[in-house]
């Protein structure tokens, strides 16, 4: 009963881990909804994920060969250019990985692109897809999101007896981790709206997240160009480009204000003189 329970809080600490890039596509992503069903789209979004990412998990754990075993027609080579074996899995992480940066990238540029700040503002208040559209967004990638997160569960779960009990275990830590993606996604959206500067750091940490994905993807693909293995990101490193990124943000935020602060006191001093 005891190793059941820190099974599940491991679990929890995992899902809670996993699913931070999670929440922060949720928050941006509800952006695009009309301001006025934005909460509702997160909420609604997040329930539906979490009744998905249950029926996933019995999926995954009826089939799981199925995703692991590289299909025998997406196997092979190119002149010995590159080598590939996808299997089920690696072409979920790859697209979603690929869908990601694609999205990261228009946004990003969406924001140097556009010359009237007040324009975007404008269409950001007025929404640029239908809620229904982004909730079907925010529930597909959460799958997305999840599919590796579910793979860790049930490979930690792995050494308890009974399936019944491994995958009550499972869908317990999946729920709690639901809610409190629930609980937290309404906060970390009322962050970024009042501090517009972060939006451009939580973009880049997507593009990250991207990048992890589709290394992850080719390396579950086997994929080797001229011979050399595509070797994924590690969490460790991940984390640490990310710590970076923040600290980055910050100085230069706080630099920023200093050089502004220095430029109005010399304004002052000309007009005085």
């Amino acid at each position: 009963m005891l190793e059941n329970i820190f099974t599940l809080l491991m679990l929890i600490m995992l899902q809670a881990v996993l699913g931070f890039d999670n929440l922060l596509y949720i928050s941006l992503e509800s952006k695009k909804a009309p301001k006025d069903s934005q909460k509702r789209v997160r909420k609604v979004g997040i329930l539906i994920a979490i009744a998905l990412r249950i029926v996933l998990l019995f999926v995954l754990v009826s089939i799981i060969g199925f995703f692991k075993e590289p299909f025998s027609f997406l196997t092979g080579s190119v002149e010995n250019v590159v080598d590939f074996a996808f299997n089920g899995h690696s072409l979920i992480v790859l697209a979603g990985g690929g869908f990601i940066i694609y999205t990261a990238i228009k946004e990003i540029w969406h924001m140097i692109g556009t010359p009237d700040i007040h324009e975007t503002l404008e269409k950001e208040t007025k929404g640029f897809k239908s809620a229904n559209a982004v909730v079907v967004s925010i529930v597909i990638m959460n799958l997305v999101f999840s599919f590796d997160s579910i793979l860790a569960a049930i490979g930690l779960t792995s050494d308890i007896e009974s399936s019944t009990t491994a995958f009550i275990i499972m869908a317990i830590a999946i729920v709690c981790s639901g809610l409190l993606m629930l609980l937290l996604a309404d906060r970390i959206s009322t962050f970024l709206s009042k501090n517009r500067m972060y939006e451009v750091l939580g973009l880049f940490i997507l593009f990250i997240v991207g990048i992890m994905l589709v290394t992850e993807g080719g390396h579950l693909a086997h994929i080797k160009f001229f011979g050399n293995e595509i070797t994924p990101m590690s969490n460790t490193t991940f984390y640490f480009v990310i710590a970076v990124l923040v600290i980055v943000d910050i100085v230069q935020g706080r630099y920023q204000k200093k050089l502004l602060v220095e430029k109005a006191s010399v304004e002052n001093k000309k007009e005085e003189n």
